[in-house]
């Protein structure tokens, strides 16, 4: 059996992105984070799988407690699986992040990375 712990639609205001304007005023990001365990068997104590508020956590802790501005989204994603990849059990991980009021050359579309991570 396959076990796969997520978090999605987390979305946190934060002031992030490519442009110095971005910087300036808080605007929505939006996270799903799947992880699949590498634990085959039934899981029956907190300590053999991931806590889906350890995934919560990871991502609060890059967006809320950075101490710059972050440039790209895929960043915050390397940085998010670098804190959630510590966790023995995580055999891999899929980090989508959304950004809803990106700026566009026009209306239209929602802007959207994906990083996925595979434990060696």
């Amino acid at each position: 059996m396959q076990w796969r712990v997520g978090l999605e639609g987390y979305e946190v205001m934060a002031t992030h992105g490519y442009y110095q304007y971005e910087h300036e005023q808080a605007q929505p990001f939006v996270f799903t984070i799947w992880a699949t365990l590498g634990q085959g068997s039934a899981i029956q104590e907190l300590d053999q799988t991931l806590n889906y508020a350890d995934l919560q956590i990871a991502v609060d802790k890059v967006m809320l407690e950075s101490e710059e501005p972050i440039r790209l989204m895929e960043e915050m994603a390397d940085q998010i699986i670098s804190i959630i990849s510590t966790h023995a059990c995580v055999r891999e991980l899929s980090v989508r992040i959304e950004k809803p009021q990106a700026p566009l050359p026009h209306p239209g579309g929602l802007p959207v990375i994906e990083a996925i991570w595979q434990r060696n």
